[in-house]
């Protein structure tokens, strides 16, 4: 049974939606045995590990597909089964079902009771599915990382981490923010002059790189949203982009138009209002489009776009925004 995302009530449990259409083997009998058994009982619908019981009914351990088929027939099925489960209980939660999922990384878990009896099986398909569905994919279609990371996979890689490991991933991708913030205060310091001769570029160098931000984070996230559902590819692209560019347009001249406006009524220093308002529109455009570009980037290269695009956009965002300010007033004033 599949829950639509927009259904779904997550308190609810997940006993309740477990497949029963799956066959237990004994962990004492044979390859040959398991095998005869499965033949004559028959499959559910989907099943991706198999589940070995005790004499008393109670989970022994699981046995993956390909282990139960490659094995020689007279092997007993406790000698080539995974004895250590982790299963969900008959009490968890579908949240609870989804953190084991992003956790473990497993395709599916037994569910069991207080003496751990077997009473059904979730497989991560219950809930990915509808997550993975478009008009251009089938969930058969969809490739098993689009699946976890539908749910969360990446925060395994620093969920229950050590400290020092959380930093060893994250502190790379701000090593780029450092260096470029050092960047920045190089490029402040050489148009330190023209600065100085137009005071009115320092109080709204904070809006100018508030805004760049701003937006190429609304960009970057949108982006990412969009990922997370969709197979990338040429027209994907091509179209997203044609939509993010005339989007950063509007952005462009709506805040460029407003603060210039801004700046003249408060200083009347028309070369100023249009060296600030020059600058938000053409940075307000590139930082969409590096919010559009570094995610779908780094998505083809298989690195995380959660947590590298945003250091790597922010740092492109504003190194690009500083250097076009000091350009185009040290050109105009």
């Amino acid at each position: 049974m599949n829950i639509p995302p927009a259904s779904q009530d997550f308190d609810a449990l997940v006993v309740a939606h477990a497949r029963k259409d799956f066959p237990l083997l004994r962990a004492k009998s044979s390859v040959a045995d398991a095998l005869a058994r499965i033949r004559r009982e028959g499959l559910g619908e989907r099943v991706i590990y198999f589940f070995a019981v005790d004499e008393e009914e109670r989970l022994a351990g699981v046995l993956p597909t390909r282990r139960l088929l490659t094995a020689p027939l007279e092997t007993l099925l406790e000698e080539i089964m995974v004895r250590r489960v982790v299963s969900l209980p008959a009490t968890a939660t579908i949240l609870e079902a989804c953190e084991f999922f992003v956790l473990y990384k497993f395709f599916a878990f037994p569910v069991v009771d207080k003496e751990r009896r077997v009473v059904g099986v979730v497989d991560v398909s219950l809930f990915a599915e509808e997550l993975l569905q478009d008009e251009n994919q089938t969930p058969a279609s969809a490739p098993n990382d689009d699946v976890f990371e539908a749910l969360g996979f990446r925060l395994a890689q620093i969920r229950g981490a050590s400290a020092w490991r959380v930093f060893r991933f994250r502190f790379p991708w701000l090593l780029t923010s450092v260096a470029a913030g050092t960047a920045c205060a190089l490029i402040v310091g050489a148009f330190e002059a023209t600065l100085a001769q137009s005071l009115v570029l320092a109080f709204f160098l904070t809006m100018v790189l508030g805004l760049n931000e701003s937006v190429s984070m609304q960009s970057m996230t949108v982006t990412i949203q969009a990922l997370r559902v969709a197979t990338p590819n040429r027209r994907w692209f091509v179209e997203n982009l044609k939509r993010e560019s005339a989007t950063a347009l509007l952005l462009g001249c709506g805040c460029g138009a407003l603060v210039g406006a801004i700046v003249w009524l408060w200083q009347r220093d028309a070369p100023a209002a249009a060296v600030i308002a020059g600058t938000i529109f053409v940075s307000l455009f590139a930082a969409s489009l590096f919010g559009f570009g570094v995610p779908s980037l780094l998505h083809r290269l298989r690195l995380d776009p959660k947590i590298a695009a945003g250091p790597v956009t922010l740092a492109l965002a504003d190194f690009f925004a500083l250097s076009f300010y000091f350009s185009l007033a040290w050109l105009v004033l």
